[in-house]
């Protein structure tokens, strides 16, 4: 008996944690469970890896994940000196890694006194007082939940509540974000709101939260994805006309089942929605709604809220929920920012459009005014009219009014700045009147419906609008010329610290309502002040300006496709305009030559002369702007971001026995018809007279509007 009693002992003991003596087995909370019975040793693969005086000196197959057998023993016995703080027990392996903190713990004792093991480098931990602590750089916005478990949770910093140090929306308990990355581990862990991966990854690690290396917990499941290996054969067809029940599927023929061509989960005989033998695609009730823009529910399941279609708010959230599969389609066979707008832009329905009439108080405000009109949707297309230009085709009005239209939201009072590097301002009309929305949503209707790109933002806004970490320190420069920025190059510039207090009494205001205002001892203090300055006017400011910019650019979802690859967008948005040159216009319009020889030695004289007319027009040397010469073939001054459609292309006009003939232009089809003149002097008179005489009509027509 004494011998059996004795081998339970010995079995208890071995189940028992040789650092903290525990024989709980909780991978997530105290890591792997190991037990090595040659040697008698059982040991949390944490408290291993958080003990002060063991390291990895072996390969990764010796020992326990390199910690050397000896080595761990050599530790247990060190740690059977020290008593731990929490439960007074001898054995506390874990110490503060702050050389003058003496604070020592088991390392379960240290999860219950809250401190902070960091599971990245030399795997420091640190206690309550020297734990690592976030900071709140932008404002709350109320009611506020855990984005993992949606519990609510008070937005307060502390060791059990966390943040996102993107978005800074995303909040979670600290229990629920470790379990999150537990389960989806390294290669899947990213913040729940922004998806922000190697940022949160790296603020996580800082705080505490240990990411595991490996797939994540679903990847390892067996036969995980078995499913997907089933093909849905049902027909869900309203009457089923199949003699042999809908569960029958001919190979070939009528009662062949074919599946939704978008989500694959729904299928139909042939015979039971009539589809003929060749037609391989067809959609279910549910997607058809989505891509055509129906509503997918029953009319008599619908909620009195659902007919409220006035509402702008629920317009806006519908937007990107039902262009969310067109969107995710158009991702997948896409590859360039030009062919992602090509296919948002398949989502327009061009029959009904919507009016928008052009008129003096310019195209903002009119753009303004069908946004909030009751029957406004971004799916349908635009009919625009600028008054006292009837005869004008609707195409080449769209173009013209899109153009204007993004030199105004350019140039408005919600942005402030360099002409291509433009900040957002606070302006509290503008937000009362939703304007930074309306701007964000006419700027994704404008590059989906062919205006050109808004190369006018700074670098520093688009990365903060599209949750990007900067790639650079914020700096003077992105301030611009403003009262502001020389309020803080006053500060920068400062060589004494009585010309820094001085200059930091003159921006007293400035610096109280920016939270920055604060007692200056040495000259070294300017660097950080200055620091705080341009990151509360550039990001924290405008908070409530951005999180309206950015939900008008999901219009379309085109918000959601750009943040898939925002380096590729940048050129549309943040990088300046390439001056279009000679060689660049004559390379976009291809000549069409005749068929007949005799006139084809005439057009290729001409062709000379247009390339030389363009070169002039470069160099200053002619009446118009090579500007001028493209809005007159094509009514843009720059190729749109989504492209010319159709391809620009030119021809020639024979003039029979007149040499007054002018140059013709077909913008509707980005066609331009150049005469066969005798010289290049009277070549170059005609280009003149004919785009000037367009210039001075559509000033004209815009003034009378």
């Amino acid at each position: 008996m004494k011998r059996i009693q004795r081998s339970a002992d010995e079995n208890d003991a071995l189940q028992c944690c040789v650092l903290c003596k525990l024989s709980e087995n909780s991978p997530d909370k105290y890591g792997e469970k190991i037990t090595l019975r040659q040697h008698g040793l059982t040991v949390h693969y944490f408290c291993l890896l958080m003990s002060s005086g063991v390291y990895q000196r072996g390969q990764e197959d010796e020992g326990i994940h390199g910690f050397l057998v000896e080595d761990i023993k050599q530790e247990v016995r060190r740690s059977t000196r020290l008593r731990c703080g929490v439960c007074k027990k001898k054995g506390a392996s874990v110490g503060c890694s702050i050389k003058s903190c003496r604070k020592k713990v088991h390392f379960p004792c240290g999860i219950k006194e809250e401190f902070v093991f960091q599971f990245t480098g030399l795997f420091p931990s640190f206690c309550r007082v020297h734990r690592p602590t976030q900071s709140l750089l932008s404002p709350v916005t109320t009611p506020l939940s855990c984005s993992v478990c949606l519990d609510p949770i008070e937005p307060v910093l502390s060791y059990s509540v966390l943040k996102c140090p993107c978005c800074h929306s995303s909040w979670f308990h600290r229990d629920c974000v470790q379990h999150q990355a537990y389960s989806a581990a390294m290669f899947f862990f990213k913040c729940t709101i922004c998806s922000n991966k190697e940022q949160f990854q790296q603020e996580m690690l800082r705080m505490g939260i240990h990411i595991p290396e490996r797939d994540a917990s679903w990847e390892l499941e067996e036969n995980a994805y078995v499913e997907l290996l089933q093909v849905y054969q049902h027909c869900d067809a309203r009457k089923c006309s199949c003699c042999n029940g809908r569960q029958y599927s001919g190979r070939v023929g009528k009662w062949e089942i074919v599946r939704c061509t978008f989500c694959g989960s729904k299928g139909t005989h042939r015979k039971c929605s009539s589809l003929k033998l060749y037609e391989d695609r067809w959609a279910c009730i549910d997607c058809r709604s989505v891509v055509n823009g129906d509503d997918a529910l029953p009319r008599h399941h619908r909620s009195p809220q659902s007919g409220l279609k006035n509402d702008r708010s629920s317009r806006k959230r519908s937007s990107s929920i039902r262009s969310s599969l067109v969107c995710r389609r158009s991702s997948m066979l896409a590859s360039s920012p030009r062919e992602i707008l090509r296919g948002l832009a398949s989502q327009i329905s061009l029959v009904p459009s919507i009016p928008v009439v052009m008129k003096g108080d310019g195209a903002f405000k009119a753009a303004s005014k069908f946004l909030r009109h009751p029957n406004f949707t971004p799916y349908h297309g635009l009919a625009v009219r600028f008054t006292g230009d009837e005869q004008c085709h609707n195409n080449v009005s769209l173009r013209r009014f899109m153009r204007l239209l993004v030199n105004e939201i350019q140039n408005s009072t919600l942005f402030e700045g360099p002409e291509n590097a433009k900040i957002l301002t606070l302006d509290s009309q503008a937000l009362r009147d939703d304007l930074y929305f309306d701007a964000g949503c006419l700027l994704a209707l404008s590059l989906v419906h062919g205006g050109p790109p808004p190369c006018f933002l700074s670098r520093v806004l688009y990365r903060t609008l599209f949750h990007l970490p900067q790639d650079s320190p914020l700096t003077l420069q992105d301030l611009g010329n403003t009262l502001f920025a020389a309020k803080v190059k006053m500060i920068r510039d400062a060589e004494s610290i009585e010309e820094l207090k001085e200059a930091v009494l003159l921006a007293s205001e400035y610096l109280e309502v920016a939270g920055c205002f604060r007692k200056v001892v040495s000259l070294s203090d300017k660097d950080a002040l200055v620091e705080d300055m341009l990151n509360f006017h550039l990001v924290t400011r405008i908070h409530l300006p951005l999180q309206r910019f950015r939900e008008g650019l999901k219009t379309l979802g085109l918000f959601d496709q750009i943040q898939s690859d925002p380096e590729a967008f940048s050129t549309l948005f943040c990088a300046p305009l390439h001056k279009i040159s000679a060689d660049s216009v004559a390379n976009l319009f291809p000549v069409q030559f005749s068929d007949d020889e005799e006139k084809k030695t005439k057009e290729t004289m001409m062709a000379s002369f247009w390339r030389q007319y363009l070169l002039e027009c470069e160099v200053g040397r002619s009446a118009t702007s090579l500007e001028e010469v493209l809005i007159f073939a094509t009514s843009v001054d720059v190729e749109p971001a989504v492209g010319f459609n159709p391809a620009p292309s030119m021809s020639f006009l024979h003039p029979v026995d007149s040499v007054d003939l002018l140059p013709q232009r077909q913008p509707e089809k980005n066609h331009l018809l150049l005469p066969v003149l005798p010289s290049y002097q009277l070549f170059k008179r005609h280009m003149e007279y004919a785009v000037c005489q367009l210039t001075v009509v559509q000033e004209a027509s815009l003034s009378i509007s």
